[in-house]
């Protein structure tokens, strides 16, 4: 496995100091880790799950629009932003590990390193009413 960039390290860093939920992904979408408040809201400590591809990711959660549709991975905002490396935003539902039905919002960034190079993405989300 190729070491992390230095990007990566450090936005991995912040994460694990935050009080707010995050996910961290590698280029191709590979879940690379997400945090303590993350963990309490999903209803699985990262510890249990490891690193996920997208294709787990994106779906194991459950993602509901408002609707009650099951949304694709490419409609999650985490997704569009790896697809598009620019910021994307959204809210809907997710269903826990536990089969808890959570209203979030979500809103995701790319991790640019340089010379402009795409690293990967995070997602910062959090409880809605």
């Amino acid at each position: 496995m190729a070491a992390n960039q230095i990007e990566i390290i450090l936005s991995r860093q912040l994460a694990d100091c935050l009080s707010i939920p995050i996910f961290l992904t590698d280029p191709e979408g590979n879940l690379l880790f997400y945090n303590e408040p993350a963990e309490e809201l999903l209803g699985k400590r990262y510890e249990e799950t490891g690193r996920m591809p997208v294709e787990e990711w994106s779906t194991i959660f459950k993602p509901i629009g408002e609707d009650g549709n099951p949304l694709e991975p490419q409609d999650l905002p985490l997704v569009k932003t790896l697809m598009h490396q620019r910021p994307a935003h959204g809210t809907f539902l997710i269903e826990s590990l536990q089969g808890e039905r959570i209203k979030i919002s979500v809103t995701a960034y790319p991790v640019i390193g340089r010379p402009d190079r795409f690293l990967g993405a995070v997602a910062i989300f959090w409880k809605t009413e």
